[in-house]
């Protein structure tokens, strides 16, 4: 009896080793980790990204699960503080075993947790538009690159249709995400005849809570006779008062336009937003879309949360994606060893919710079209413009100095730094 007992456990171990399975897998769930600020200042922005996970997860298991297990959702709060996320994260993996994380918001949060990620060798999913200029092997990126995002919003505002505008203001919270973006926004701006004196960067705190001085500033730069428009890389709740502060001093879509990257349709639900109308926003999904997919959507989530007042937004849509990628690469490599799903899931597409598709593409960012809506006074967005196709994310900027040889390769070159004029992997 102890020699068959033996020789089964031996069978056994054989075949957990084969499947890749991890802890969580052998004890018959396979954790999720959930990694979201639900308290602090971007609590107003990450909590509702944590609901949705919790929604996917759901499903997923009301579909019988995935590999025949079922997922169980690990949710940990790193509280709006960035090396918490780092603390959390490895809690997460070492501790909890999750197979896949999905989290952060702020570039802050998710530099923190990056060396996590890669001595532990586990997969984040990062929902968040951000500022580019990485791509590493555990992280897939399912938010807008600047090329995505950023770039596209200027050319609107720029074109006719944009009103022309010939002054910039580059307002930003100040860490990594406006500034590296502003950086590259500088340059795209310069290169595009605009004089440096017709570009105001600043920066605030994050919870900035005192926009008075600062929206001043911005109302007098706006009055020297060239159509002026605010390119806002504000983040979490220090939107709110800023938002306040313009409709205080009546500042007006046809007088200095905001085009913003981090704000949508939850934050707006915060704000009287009647002042605000036809102020833009620059994602990559509008709850306000007319599609069949979006409706399904929003009519699933508004069931989940049990309140028909809950929006839907770009994050989310991130999130959706990146998760349904994930069952699918997992599904493919028919485990869930995180090697084998980096390397299954390169070339996945899923549909996305605006009627189209997105495809994980080799650098480990996504097919996604951009759109620039219109504030309306229920803080929805109308579509004003939006892109003909889907545009590829960019790793690297094509406008940064020492960025435009680079290209993020993690199936050929296997590197996320390849320089094309040297043909090596390496820093800038």
């Amino acid at each position: 009896m102890r020699f068959t007992r033996r020789g089964l456990l031996g069978a056994a171990a054989a075949v957990l080793a084969t499947t890749g399975a991890s802890g969580a897998f052998a004890q018959g769930t396979i954790k999720v980790g959930i990694l979201h600020s639900l308290s602090g200042t971007m609590a107003i922005s990450e909590t509702t990204l944590k609901d949705v996970m919790l929604m996917l997860i759901e499903e997923q298991n009301k579909k019988g699960g995935l590999l025949g297990k079922k997922l169980e959702p690990v949710v940990v709060d790193p509280a709006s503080n960035w090396p918490l996320f780092a603390e959390k994260a490895r809690e997460l993996i070492s501790k909890e075993k999750v197979s896949a994380v999905f989290g952060c918001w702020t570039s802050v949060s998710r530099k923190s947790v990056l060396p996590v990620f890669k001595e532990l060798n586990n997969i984040l999913f990062y929902p968040v538009q951000y500022e580019g200029e990485e791509s590493e092997r555990n992280v897939f990126y399912t938010g807008a690159a600047p090329n995505q995002q950023a770039i596209p919003a200027v050319d609107y505002l720029m074109s006719k249709d944009g009103g022309e505008v010939k002054r910039w203001v580059l307002e930003g919270t100040d860490y990594v995400y406006p500034r590296t973006t502003n950086k590259i926004l500088e340059a795209y701006l310069l290169s595009k005849g605009v004089a440096k004196e017709d570009i105001s960067i600043n920066y605030t705190p994050f919870g900035h809570s005192d926009w008075q001085t600062r929206v001043a500033e911005i109302v007098k730069f706006g009055s020297a006779g060239k159509k002026t428009a605010v390119v806002s890389t504000i983040n979490g709740d220090a939107n709110v008062p800023f938002y306040k502060e313009l409709a205080n001093k009546g500042v007006k879509a046809t007088d200095i336009p905001v085009v913003a990257f981090s704000v949508g349709e939850e934050e707006l639900a915060g704000i009287d937003t009647k002042n605000l109308v036809g102020h833009l926003t620059a994602w990559n999904y509008f709850q306000s879309v007319k599609d069949p997919a979006n409706d399904a959507f929003i009519a699933k989530w508004k069931a989940f949360t049990k309140n028909p007042k809950r929006v839907t937004n770009d994050p989310m849509e991130a999130h959706v994606i990146g998760f349904n990628m994930w069952v699918k690469a997992v599904e493919k490599a028919k485990t869930v060893d995180p090697d084998k799903v980096i390397d299954a899931i390169v070339g996945i597409e899923v549909p996305n919710l605006t009627g189209g598709t997105s495809k994980m593409l080799p650098n480990h960012h996504i097919t996604k079209p951009v759109l620039i809506g219109e504030i309306r006074a229920d803080g929805q967005m109308d579509t004003v413009w939006q892109t003909k196709g889907l545009v590829a994310g960019d790793a690297w900027s094509k406008h940064l100095e020492g960025s435009k040889d680079l290209v993020a390769d993690w199936v050929g070159k296997k590197c996320g730094n390849w320089n094309t004029k040297t043909n090596s992997c390496g820093a800038k």
